[in-house]
């Protein structure tokens, strides 16, 4: 023991003696050989009655996902029943089908150790299925008619207007999530995607409106499928026709117009008695297939979505002490992206938080962005890219959806080398298009009583009434 002790003792000497010998770098100049990244591909094909899949083989673990992704969404909810997307998607999954109720679907997926999830967004839908591939067609049998047979179970639908209105009433009490609703509101004035539930809404909605809305917008030529894991082409085509094959209803592709820039400025308040607001500003921003996707990305990183660095975290929080979270963010869909600006701040400091920054944001106007930050920008963006590949279900997925959006093929190829090939003055031309105080948009929650300046400083305010009904 005493012998094997002294060992130890040797070997951790020579072990600090090595270290402490070599020269010490500045991590900053530590220079690594380029990283490479290839896409794998994922293989397009069609079944038999036109629903479109792309497929990517992984025999790693004997898994199968499939994820639809489906042409709806909120966006369509008809006038005075906001909330039918969601609830129709969410009663499709729980309600059972023509061949098994809702409990028993729960008790099959649970003693297959199997998943199937159906979710709305504002713009698509999603059904996913996630089994053993022994169980498979099991799984893909209940999958199908989740989709195609839904009952829509009258309890089922009881319950999740229940829980819908009950979400809706707790909004409300929590201040940041009411304030990015009521800037989603606000952001999309005039169009559709501006329409949001309320508990009148919910409360509007009846079976026969579910079934309507899946009529309308669940038939194969709206539909699109990624299917992943351990299984070959000819299993996967040979199941899925089986179940799929024969379902030929049909529709038409619907679309709504994109979201339009406004033409003057906006200032809305919203009043909460709380020692804190929220404060945001943003406005339309460009879509993936504008010109200006790529560098916009990299102006909205800079500003605000690239964490500790940015500028608006930076100076807002670090340097001012005026907010104890601050920054940006940029989502952008096919033809308009939304960009805004935030901040949570104490009451006394409102006005101050709003103004630094609208000026962080007019500098990118006025000048060009610092070379070091432009760099830094780029290389974290480039970096963070191959995390959105971690599964051979987020591949076959990422491929799809640039069908889905009409992107082109070599998108996701080209992206890092277009975020490289993005200069300061594409940066500056981006934040002169886009970020004029003239068509922007403010909100603000809070007490304004406490505030230390008015907000009429910045516009004309309107005053949004909020009430737990709305």
């Amino acid at each position: 023991m005493k012998r094997l002790s002294v060992i130890i003792f040797l070997i951790f000497s020579l072990t600090i003696a090595a270290c402490t010998s070599l020269p010490h770098k500045d991590p900053d100049r530590i220079t690594y050989p380029d990283s490479t990244f290839e896409l794998p591909k994922a293989e397009r094909m069609t079944l038999e009655n036109g629903i479109i899949l792309y497929l990517l083989e992984d025999h790693e673990l004997p898994l199968v996902n499939i994820s639809a992704v489906i042409r709806t969404g909120s966006v369509y909810d008809p006038e005075g029943k906001e909330g039918l997307a969601g609830i129709t998607g969410t009663v499709m999954r729980t309600g059972g089908t023509e061949n098994m109720s809702g409990d028993e679907i729960d008790a099959e997926l649970d003693y297959m150790a199997g998943a199937i999830s159906l979710s709305m967004g504002r713009e698509s839908g999603t059904a996913s299925l996630s089994v053993l591939k022994e169980d498979i067609e099991k799984g893909v049998k209940i999958f199908s008619d989740v989709l195609i047979k839904p009952v829509f179970e009258e309890g089922k639908l009881r319950l999740a207007k229940n829980l819908k209105i009950e979400s809706l009433r707790r909004v409300y009490d929590n201040p940041q999530r009411l304030a990015f609703r009521e800037f989603t509101r606000i952001i999309y004035s005039g169009n559709p995607r501006g329409r949001l539930s309320s508990i009148s809404s919910v409360k509007n909605i009846n079976r026969a409106d579910l079934r309507r809305f899946h009529r309308r917008f669940f038939y194969p030529e709206n539909i699109m499928m990624a299917v992943s894991g351990d299984i070959t082409k000819d299993e996967i085509t040979t199941i899925l026709n089986r179940h799929f094959g024969k379902w030929s209803a049909a529709g038409t592709v619907e679309t709504v117009p994109p979201p339009g820039k406004r033409s003057e400025r906006s200032v809305s308040y919203i009043f909460k008695d709380i020692p804190q607001s929220v404060i945001i500003l943003g406005q339309i921003a460009p879509g993936k297939k504008d010109s200006d996707y790529f560098s916009f990305q990299v102006l909205d990183f800079i500003l605000g979505s690239g964490g500790f660095n940015s500028r608006i975290f930076n100076e807002v929080r670090n340097n001012l002490g005026l907010a104890y979270s601050a920054g940006s963010f940029y989502s952008a869909r096919t033809g308009y992206g939304v960009f805004a600006a935030y901040a949570m701040t104490k009451s006394a400091s409102t006005a101050k938080s709003l103004s630094v920054i609208r000026s962080i944001i007019d500098d990118t106007q006025d000048v060009l962005v610092k070379e070091k930050e432009l760099a830094w920008a780029k290389k974290s963006i480039d970096s963070s890219f191959v995390f959105s590949f971690t599964s051979a279900n987020q591949i076959a997925m990422q491929q799809l959806m640039l069908e889905y959006n009409d992107l082109p093929e070599d998108f996701l190829s080209a992206y890092r080398g277009n975020i490289n090939k993005v200069s300061l003055e594409d940066v500056k031309s981006a934040a002169v298009k886009y970020l004029s105080k003239e068509s922007e948009s403010i909100l603000v929650l809070g007490n304004e009583k406490k505030f230390d300046e008015s907000l009429s400083s910045f516009g004309t305010v309107k005053k949004i009434e909020v009430n737990n009904g709305r």
